[in-house]
């Protein structure tokens, strides 16, 4: 048995892993783990980019992997604390970006800003506590290449986005988007798809 497996199998070694990785009460990894492990645990493509002024909320049990000479930048967070986060290569991820795993990005991907992109949910069912200390629930939520995704939209958990869409700026994407497609509004829907026998845009 490896030693990650023994941890986890054991309730109070777990606990105290993840003591010495996070600080109680907060979601993001000590000191330590941003200088002495993340470097080495996580891969980061060849010309990628990380603002200095990005959240980066990334622990060393679950996956982060940015590509080649992709960008985030300033005043977003990455956090995989849930589920891994996956960017693809060439892909920017604009300002004020909310990505929290499981999410898999896409090559060649556009996410203007202010964009909430959360493969997280918290338990609402038991009146009796507060959601925020209920069990939480992860869905994966992947983005297909070359996706264009408009300002201030919210991604929501279990969602799957193809290939060469566009997201109009402001929706909230709840169902599955088709490739080459576009779709608007909240909850989201297609209003556009590309006809590849006439080579056009129609409208839904």
């Amino acid at each position: 048995m490896s030693l990650t497996s023994a941890i986890k199998s054991r309730p109070i070694f777990k606990k105290i892993a993840l003591w010495m990785m996070i600080p109680p009460g907060q979601h993001k990894p000590r000191l330590w783990v941003k200088l002495c492990i993340n470097p080495f645990k996580h891969k980061r493509g060849k010309k990628s980019v990380i603002r200095s002024r990005t959240r980066l909320d990334v622990f060393p049990y679950n996956r982060f992997e940015l590509g080649e000479s992709s960008v985030i930048e300033d005043f977003s967070t990455i956090n995989n604390g849930v589920g891994d986060v996956l960017i693809g290569d060439r892909t920017i991820i604009g300002i004020g970006n909310v990505i929290i795993g499981p999410v898999k990005i896409g090559n060649d991907v556009m996410f203007a800003q202010n964009i909430v992109t959360s493969g997280l949910n918290h338990g609402y069912e038991d009146i009796n506590v507060p959601p925020s200390v209920q069990k939480v629930n992860t869905s994966q939520i992947t983005i297909g290449d070359s996706v264009w995704i408009g300002a201030n939209c919210t991604l929501t958990a279990g969602i799957t986005i193809g290939k060469h869409v566009v997201i109009g700026g402001g929706s909230v994407v709840t169902k599955n988007i088709p490739d080459y497609s576009v779709a608007v509004g909240n909850p989201a829907k297609v209003i556009k798809k590309f006809n590849f026998e006439s080579n056009v845009w129609e409208k839904v």
